[in-house]
């Protein structure tokens, strides 16, 4: 994320970090930097796909000691693709950094930190979490960055993430890394103001007065020549290889960070941006100059605050977005989005009929994991894409052919690449020209849960006996049984029962909540199991063949997540934290 390399010159120049103590205190956080940082630093095991009980621990550990602190986070997340589509080739060329990542540690011995490879269902947890915690929360209709700068610039206070972009947006309160936030230790106060956590505090100040007292104002200019995760210019290059820059290098093979020094010592010679601009420009041929200024000045914009006021959300729950309103969405799924309640795959699905299928450490020489899903990813198209059947029944071949059609990116074998799939036909009830997307909450529930149980292919009789809050995670279970390939085999859907049961253990002894009921064999139990779990992984070798067969059922149960949330909950939606989170009612005070 970020401009290339800009982190890694901050922290080497390390007089641009100021020491700060955070406490009693707005705080706006990036969730996605928070639940990566989050995850990789609480040592949950990423080969095996999934541990959330301790990534869910440690997000609570951390609002525990915001809480502590009398800091007031709010969290920002990223929604889906924009509808210029944008990232698209950074989304793509992150994926295939994930793939090789996957294959690192799908191979004999692969371990170490992952590669940065989270597990399929991470960011549902961790929105779980936050949820369970109290802490406030919005999703973005498209990248949070503007938002979240303009809301921290509405309330004065810090930006915790670790996006160098952040260093660019012009922050009345300043941008904090991630990465010197110091939650675990918190530090009790000898005077009144009490705890507080030690921190560091980006400058642009001392960042500018280095460079021979730099507007602030070019900064925007900086980072888009820099290349960032929307510009990649390769005409720019021709300004590098022949533009003298002070104190820097001509061009991306000199020394660590002597492009980015001399291109900001270079830039300080001006006063503003638009003479800067016409300066780099004379570097370039004349027919490409009106081109790279237009491309220039509008990729500066993405650094200025949004004139969206998630202020507003928080306190009132009205989102307003130009980009929202431009998509003519439902407003039922505008609110679900903004809540988090919907993912961004959904919005990415409506909106560009295009979507990233994850990798997990899986086997690559066969079908991606994903595979095993896709009937199900093809009801939520259906469902989301869905058109008039009135002029179809006539004609079955002529309605297939109409169905919408979305491009998925996927893995074959080792390799990213798109396919296109065909949305599914959806039963009566859902074709009816009465109920299209916007009136989709007005089918009766009913309907939506013998949709949801025909899609699983189970019936309400089988799930009548399990706890509702298992309902739907045991028919993706029966969903897996029949779908996936190869067959699973009898003893890893008795390994899927048991952690399912040891999870339920789990809940059972360590939730707080006096009407659950714990019995003393449970602990027991519990403890048990707890033994032979370590026990186990400690001396079994990794199991590639099995580890595939569970990230089929973590696919199925991603998308059969989804469908439910489409849905509106005709199932209760599972736990994926396990551990029990004390709600602490955070408030935006």
């Amino acid at each position: 994320m970020g401009v290339p390399g800009l982190t890694g010159f901050v922290e080497e120049h390390g007089g641009f970090l100021a020491a700060l103590r955070v406490q009693r205190t707005k705080l706006v956080i990036d969730g996605s930097s928070l639940y990566h940082r989050l995850f990789f630093a609480c040592g949950a095991d990423v080969r095996h796909g999934g541990d959330y009980g301790p990534f869910a621990a440690a997000v609570g550990a951390f609002f525990d000691s915001l809480r502590a602190c009398g800091v007031a986070p709010c969290v920002v997340l990223d929604g889906g693709r924009d509808a210029a589509d944008g990232k698209l080739a950074t989304l793509r060329s992150r994926a295939a950094e994930r793939l090789r990542a996957a294959h690192g540690l799908s191979r004999p011995g692969g371990g170490g930190d992952g590669g940065g490879l989270l597990p399929l269902l991470a960011r549902e947890a961790f929105v779980q979490a936050l949820r369970r915690l109290g802490v406030p929360l919005a999703q973005c209709f498209a990248e949070a960055d503007r938002e979240i700068a303009a809301l921290a610039n509405r309330w004065g206070c810090p930006v915790l993430t670790l996006d160098s972009d952040f260093c660019i947006f012009d922050l009345r309160g300043g941008y904090c890394p991630l990465s010197h936030f110091q939650w675990q230790s918190v530090c009790g106060g000898g005077d009144a103001l009490g705890c507080y956590i030690p921190a560091k505090r980006f400058s642009s100040e001392k960042f500018c007065s280095h460079f021979g007292r730099l507007n602030k104002t070019l900064l925007p200019l900086f980072a888009v020549m820099s290349g960032n995760d929307y510009v990649n210019l390769p005409a720019l290059e021709v300004f590098f290889s022949k533009a003298r820059l002070p104190g820097g290098c001509c061009g991306w093979k000199g020394r660590k960070h002597a492009r980015i020094q001399g291109l900001l010592n270079w830039l300080s010679r001006f006063s503003e941006p638009t003479e800067a601009i016409e300066n780099v420009l004379q570097y370039l041929k004349k027919h490409q100059r009106e081109e790279i200024r237009e491309l220039l000045q509008a990729s500066m914009e993405g650094y200025t605050p949004s004139d969206v006021n998630l202020e507003d959300f928080f306190q009132h729950g009205n989102y307003e977005s130009q980009a929202a309103r431009k998509s003519d969405l439902p407003q039922w799924v505008l609110d679900a989005l903004t809540k988090g309640e919907l993912s961004p795959f959904i919005s990415d699905a409506l909106i560009l009929r295009s979507t990233f299928l994850h990798v997990q450490v899986e086997n690559m020489q066969r079908s991606s994991a994903h595979s095993t899903a896709l009937p199900i990813r093809q009801v939520i198209y259906g469902l989301l894409l869905k058109i008039s059947h009135t002029t179809e029944a006539a004609s079955p071949s002529k309605q297939i052919s109409k169905l919408p059609v979305v491009c998925e990116f996927d893995r074959i074998q080792k390799t990213l690449k798109k396919t296109f799939v065909q949305a599914a036909s959806l039963p009566a009830d859902f074709c009816d020209d009465h109920f299209p997307l916007d009136k989709l909450m007005e089918v009766p529930m009913s309907c939506r849960l013998m949709l949801l149980l025909e899609t699983l292919g189970v019936k309400m009789s089988i799930l009548e006996s399990v706890p509702s809050h298992l309902q739907l995670p045991v028919a993706v279970t029966c969903y897996w049984t029949r779908s996936s390939e190869p067959k699973v085999k009898l003893h890893q859907l008795k390994a899927l029962l048991l952690m399912i049961i040891f999870g339920e253990l789990h809940r059972t002894t360590n939730d707080p909540d006096p009407t659950v009921l714990c019995f003393e064999d449970d602990s027991i139990v519990y403890n048990q199991f707890l033994n032979e779990k370590e026990k186990k992984l400690q001396n079994i070798e990794f199991d590639l063949d099995a580890a595939h067969s569970f990230c089929q059922w973590q696919c199925c149960l991603q998308m059969g997540f989804y469908l439910n949330q489409i849905l509106s909950s005709p199932l209760p939606e599972p736990d994926l934290t396990r551990p029990a989170i004390k709600n602490k009612d955070y408030t935006t005070r």
